[in-house]
């Protein structure tokens, strides 16, 4: 038996299916709560057809979890990382409960009032996002990579299951009187529940998995301090943390020599998402002109995006399409940027099925490139320069939404406001 083998025979098969689940759960809480936000954008649009709200939302969105993402990954490898995904996923759970409150305190009436409580209750969402996002990244980025294939696929799923929620409920209520808020009401009420339950599985059901523990457990034995609060919750005590290898062995690499060894990784999830946000959702929404879906046509062009993000985000299962090296991942990257053209030229000339099919394509590709970089990135590194690469990763991901948003803003050139 090789060393490769036993070191595989060593990690406990019990507990990666459930954890696989779990992975897959706290991924769609991670975003259940912000696109439920994105979903109800024809009922913002309602209230506030002034003031934007499928642009500036994103747009006050993005420089909280931003800004709370850079500070904590430059102190990613003192921080505890239990508290700072419980903080997140709680922050996510108040602030949903928020919406509720505030809609039902107003009488579903608008103002600039409401939507300033809005805009900051969009800012209190990214400040969780940045939170949980990057806590989860690094910490999956020291286990398996199938496990952060799980939680991306689960931060896309909460795209897809929002977007049918959304279909649902506007069918249900389209008649009725106020038909919109109820289905928003109802929309935020089930997100709140969820993400209580994200709170109540990370704390108490997800640090107890076997296989979680033999890996928390394998980071803090190369020198990992992230993990510690983790391991004290699954039972794991820090002296039997550690094997017979002594953390001082393990020359960790700094943050900027991380990022100067994966800087293609990095520049590649940054412009897949600068791509993506400067598209969905403020010119579907938008820019798109009206159609014979009417009212159902950008609820269509989001559902469209989210489940074949959904898609993409699995195809990298299949081992025959799965991009593996970098140079290919630079060029798909890039050649994503001619759906630029195509998308002003299918608003302008095409009918709406052009417009589905390359809405498809934009989300297809937006997945599977995405889960292709985060599970290949962290591997030959030791347990903290995983954890600080998914962090790093991560903060590249949001820097390109948050220019991809900014950029969303040069499709009103010309317009008029």
């Amino acid at each position: 038996m090789t060393a490769k083998d036993e070191n595989a025979a060593a990690i406990p098969a019990k507990g990666k299916y459930a954890a696989l689940v779990m992975c897959w759960i706290l991924g769609n809480g991670s975003l259940l709560s912000w696109n439920s936000m994105l979903t109800i954008e024809d009922y913002y649009g309602y209230l506030f057809p002034r003031y934007h709200p499928s642009r500036v939302l994103t747009l006050v969105y993005q420089p909280f979890a931003l800004g709370t993402i850079a500070l904590l990954t430059y102190y990613e490898a003192r921080l505890n990382t239990r508290r700072r995904n419980l903080g997140g996923y709680t922050l996510f759970f108040i602030s949903s409960l928020l919406v509720i409150v505030l809609d039902l305190a107003t009488s579903g009436k608008g103002g600039i009032g409401t939507y300033v409580g809005i805009c900051a209750i969009s800012g209190a969402f990214g400040i969780a996002d940045a939170h949980v996002q990057g806590g989860m990244l690094g910490d999956l980025s020291l286990m398996r990579p199938e496990f952060i294939q799980s939680f991306m696929a689960g931060l896309a799923a909460s795209g897809a299951l929002t977007s049918a929620l959304r279909f649902i409920t506007k069918a249900a209520f389209e008649n009725s009187k106020n038909g919109l808020r109820k289905g928003a009401i109802l929309f935020f009420s089930i997100c709140s529940t969820f993400e209580l339950a994200c709170v109540l599985l990370y704390a108490f059901v997800f640090p107890k998995l076997e296989i979680v523990k033999y890996y928390r457990s394998k980071a803090a034995s190369e020198g990992s301090k992230t993990v510690s609060a983790d391991l004290a919750a699954g039972g794991v005590l820090q002296d039997t943390a550690a094997d017979s290898e002594n953390p001082k062995d393990f020359q960790r690499f700094s943050n900027k020599q991380l990022l100067i060894q994966n800087i293609d990784y990095a520049i590649d999830l940054y412009l897949i998402y600068v791509l993506t946000l400067s598209i969905f959702p403020g010119f579907l929404y938008e820019d798109t002109g009206s159609h014979s879906l009417g009212s159902w046509y950008g609820l269509v062009l989001v559902a469209s995006y989210n489940v074949s993000d959904l898609i993409g985000r699995y195809t990298p299962l299949i081992k025959m399409v799965k991009i593996t090296s970098r140079y290919f991942l630079t060029i798909a990257c890039l050649s994503r940027f001619l759906l630029i053209p195509a998308f002003y030229f299918t608003a302008k000339y095409g009918d709406q099925g052009w417009m589905i099919m390359l809405t498809s394509i934009l989300g297809l590709t937006n997945g599977h490139l995405t889960v292709c970089i985060l599970t290949e990135a962290p591997k030959g590194y030791k347990g903290p320069e995983q954890n600080a690469l998914g962090n790093l990763l991560c903060c590249c991901l949001l820097a390109g939404i948050f220019s991809g948003v900014t950029l969303d803003w040069l499709w009103l050139i010309g317009k008029g406001w």
